[in-house]
């Protein structure tokens, strides 16, 4: 095998064993590094500058399954309305459940506010600065306080997110499936990691799956790591990593209940803590479930049925809403949610999928006040 292996902290040599791997990858994220409004560039850390933990922790839990593209206009509100960890730890709930919507995977940002009022009252205000440590948090899981301890750190932690196990696959051709090959990918990667310079490491080996070794189409030509690279040398890299196949998602099915007050105020809820959509603001719903769930309007009144229902896809599942719309007397008296004012009603804060819902009542609900 071209990569050899090693005690954790020693830095492997490549195939000719004149260069560390770690130092090769290095060389070319110095030139090479991704900018990222969260990040410090390597010319700037080299200088002195360290990164911010509370930039790295949120940035993090931004990207939990989300794309680059995706959180950077979210890290930059948020950096802005909330710029220390202490501004968002006194944050009220709803603003930063409402800054969060469209984000997706709502628990992050339940998690968000415990973590930082966590920081702030145990720990005066300043994240922990090991691993272990920072595992105490809430929210917190191994990824996060590896990435933290590196990239704020510079501990040398081991980082291992999908970008890294594809790069850890194919450099040493493994064919094991994920989940079940995670193992060994993470030992490899800890192999891998360097006493020096650690935080710039990780952000090497992910930048280094975000751009040249892709899902798709690797760009072997270009890589560091490309006389090494064992799936290269098999012409195995296009196919790895493996995984397992996925089981069908199912479709479940409910109703939405879009109300609307002769004043033009909307009938809303917040969803439980709990569960899919957690503290979100939200049009009143049924159940979701496999079969048609039994109807459970929020308000008497005429209801009318949309022509077309809300679609969305969950982790686990697809959903599909119908959405029923009313206009409702000044005197109606809801069975759960409350009236907010048209004035203080901001679609953008409803979550994607009650987002989707406002807006079919916008193209075919002509009722409206």
């Amino acid at each position: 095998m071209p990569v050899g292996t090693g005690q954790k902290g020693k830095r492997l040599r490549d195939d000719v064993g004149t260069e560390p791997l770690s130092d090769s990858l290095l060389a070319w994220y110095d030139a090479h590094a991704r900018v990222m409004p969260w990040r410090v560039p390597p010319d700037q850390k080299l200088a002195g500058v360290r990164p911010d933990p509370y930039r790295v922790w949120l940035s993090e839990v931004m990207l939990q399954q989300t794309t680059v593209a995706a959180v950077r206009d979210y890290f930059h509100k948020f950096t802005s309305i909330w710029p220390t960890v202490q501004d968002l730890a006194a944050a009220e709930d709803a603003d930063v459940m409402g800054a969060w919507a469209g984000l997706g995977y709502y628990a992050r940002a339940r998690n968000l506010l415990k973590c930082a009022r966590a920081v702030v009252a145990d720990h005066g205000g300043v994240f922990p600065t090991t691993r272990d440590a920072l595992l105490t948090l809430p929210g917190i899981g191994p990824y996060t306080a590896s990435a933290i301890a590196a990239i704020a750190y510079d501990e040398a932690a081991v980082v291992v997110d999908g970008n890294v196990e594809r790069v850890m696959a194919r450099l040493h051709d493994i064919h094991e499936p994920l989940p079940k090959s995670k193992a060994v990918l993470t030992e490899r990667a800890s192999e891998l990691t360097p006493a020096q310079r650690p935080g710039d490491y990780a952000q090497a080996v992910m930048d280094l799956g975000a751009t040249i070794c892709t899902p798709r189409n690797p760009a072997c030509g270009i890589c560091p790591w490309r006389d090494p690279c064992a799936a290269r040398a098999q012409g195995t890299a296009p196919d790895l990593p493996k995984k397992e196949p996925k089981k069908p998602k199912p479709t479940r099915q409910g109703t939405a209940y879009v109300a609307r007050r002769s004043d033009g105020a909307w009938l809303l809820e917040v969803r439980p803590d709990k569960g899919l959509l957690g503290g979100m603001l939200a049009w009143p719903s049924t159940e979701w479930s496999v079969e048609r769930p039994q109807e459970a309007p929020p308000i008497a009144a005429d209801w009318t049925q949309l022509p077309a229902e809300a679609r969305h896809t969950f982790t686990h599942f697809h959903l599909g809403l119908t959405v029923l719309v009313a206009t409702v007397p000044m005197e109606a008296q809801p069975t759960r949610g409350s009236f907010m004012p048209h004035a203080d009603f901001r679609p953008s804060e409803l979550p994607t999928l009650m987002r989707k819902v406002y807006d079919l009542t916008q193209g075919h609900a002509p009722l409206w006040p």
